[in-house]
């Protein structure tokens, strides 16, 4: 990279800090710290939603998945504005009415403290050895590929600054900096597939030299990589969980200062979820047209893992390349942060408080500060271990990791709230037999165990187990004591839960916006069915 690229990288590094240090000031309690006071407008709430999600190991997997495989993957993002809808219509009532700060914490009130427990300790887990490490991983990659610097340096510094500006300011800093993020991110993606689409001669193009079946949504019962049925009835599962009861997600939601504006929120993140396919999936389709005619270029990619990176080095001009590294680089902070300040939620209210519950709230946001630098120190202990993960797979690895764990708890919530003769028993019964099934297969995959259990399709794996903890879920539960419905009537479905002081028009409002996302939706799958 050249000067000026580094300047721009540079600039925007201290306008992040800076954001942090602003809105370090007067956390002294929970609710702010964490929350933001819950005080936060729709389209901040909306932008972390999206922001968060769309990590530096998104970008570049979602362009290798263009390059290699054409647009089937983008169905996970199209899925996502779906998802979105249910947790603003369907989920945030009742998280906003019970008034809770963490997911963990609504099992407790709705089932046990065993509940509780378990959630915590099971996602703290899985965003250590998942989300952290990959993000880390996958942005040294883009600092080497990019910039130049040393691998494990580049990963150091993006773990360093992020952790100390998600300490800092809390979730307040976390979403003002995505928010900054989303237009840095959607701006550079933009950039990139105008200069792509320019180089190789335009749409028509990219569509004639693409692989057979590359600009197709929809594939054959039979194939093997994603089948329509695994898209269909095994992919909104992962959805509902991630979605709607994940807390690295539905903290955003929790922030905002009533259910109306945490719904605007989520409709306005599911119409940032239709731009990734465009924005995200397709340059990688262009970098396939571009290869076809361009062998330096092609070999620069080699198997499509530095797709994105190369495409930002070849073909953006000075200041511009910049620009896009920083929006890259923006991605994998605002995922890193997001996760750090989750975590920190988690160990600091649903397991310290556990065991001190008299602890004061200035201590409590202490002690969630020390977690968060325990999370950095984790995260970069874990980075010489990714390169060998990666060698074997990392990402099928992660997704597996969300197929075996994921099902029991999106059966949980999704019983929980509709069926009030769901109680504990069922619940953990069916978290016990979920976590056996689901370790089992994926112990089984890392031995290399080729059996009928490890060759069904994970996504077919995940409707299997979301089904089979169901039933466990509901017999259990029909079979011991009832709960006492005096103490969920709140956290259970009923008409009232949905009842507000918002004005008529404004839910008329976001019922057209509602609506117009899911015609937008179906446009996208026709058009490229």
């Amino acid at each position: 990279m050249e000067t000026l690229d580094i300047i721009v990288i540079s600039v925007y590094f201290l306008m992040i800090l800076y954001i942090g240090l602003y809105y370090s000031r007067k956390k002294d309690n929970t609710s702010e710290y964490f929350l933001a006071n819950r005080n936060l407008g729709w389209f901040v709430v909306g932008a972390s939603l999206f922001a968060s999600n769309i990590g530096s190991e998104h970008l570049v997997g979602l362009a290798e998945s263009g390059f290699k495989k054409g647009l089937i993957e983008s169905q996970f993002e199209i899925l996502a504005a779906f998802m979105l809808l249910i947790l603003g219509w369907l989920f945030v009532p009742f998280y906003k009415k019970s008034g809770v700060l963490t997911m963990p914490e609504f099992l407790e009130r709705r089932f046990s403290s065993s509940a509780r427990m378990y959630l915590s300790i099971l996602s703290i887990f899985a965003y250590v050895i998942t989300k952290i490490s990959v993000t880390i991983f996958a942005g040294a990659i883009v600092f080497e590929t990019l910039i130049g610097i040393d691998f494990w340096l580049g990963a150091l510094i993006v773990v360093v600054v992020t952790g100390l500006y998600t300490i800092l300011g809390g979730l307040k800093a976390v979403v003002y900096t995505d928010t900054l993020q989303m237009f840095v991110l959607i701006g550079g993606s933009i950039l990139i597939t105008v200069f792509g689409l320019n180089e190789i001669g335009g749409w028509q193009s990219m569509v004639e030299t693409s692989r057979d079946s590359a600009m197709s949504l929809w594939r054959s019962a039979s194939d093997t990589e994603y089948p329509w049925t695994a898209i269909l009835f095994g992919a909104p599962i992962l959805g509902i969980w991630y979605w709607c009861t994940d807390q690295f997600i539905v903290q955003r939601a929790l922030a905002a200062r009533n259910i109306s504006v945490a719904r605007k929120a989520t409709i306005f993140a599911a119409f940032l979820k239709l731009t990734p396919m465009f924005l995200f999936v397709v340059p990688g389709m262009i970098a396939y047209t571009y290869s076809q005619t361009n062998l330096e270029f092609a070999e620069q990619i080699g198997d499509g893992a530095a797709t994105l990176p190369v495409m930002v080095q070849t073909l953006l001009p000075a200041g511009l390349r910049g620009l896009v590294a920083a929006g890259i680089l923006s991605a994998l902070m605002s995922s890193l942060s997001s996760v750090f300040n989750s975590c920190s939620t988690l160990i600091t209210l649903d397991i310290y408080k556990k065991f001190k519950p008299d602890i004061s709230e200035k201590k409590l946001v202490r002690i969630g500060q020390l977690s968060t630098f325990f999370l950095v120190g984790i995260g970069i202990l874990w980075i010489p271990f990714q390169e060998t993960l990666s060698s074997g797979g990392l990402f099928q690895y992660i997704q597996g990791i969300q197929a075996y764990l994921s099902p029991p708890i999106a059966a949980a919530f999704l019983l929980g709230l509709f069926i009030k003769r769901i109680n504990s028993s069922g619940v953990m019964s069916a978290f016990y037999l979920g976590a056996i099934l689901g370790l089992s297969r994926l112990i089984m995959e890392v031995f290399a165990v080729d059996n009928i259990f490890t060759q069904i399709h994970f996504l077919h794996f995940a409707l299997f187990l979301f089904l089979l903890t169901s039933f466990v879920m509901i017999v259990v539960s029909m079979l011991t004591p009832p709960p006492k419905y005096d103490k969920i009537k709140d956290l259970v479905y009923s008409s009232e839960i949905f009842n507000s002081n918002e004005v008529n028009y404004q839910k008329k409002i976001d019922l057209i916006l509602t609506v117009v996302v899911i015609v937008l939706v179906f446009i996208i799958w026709f058009k490229f069915i």
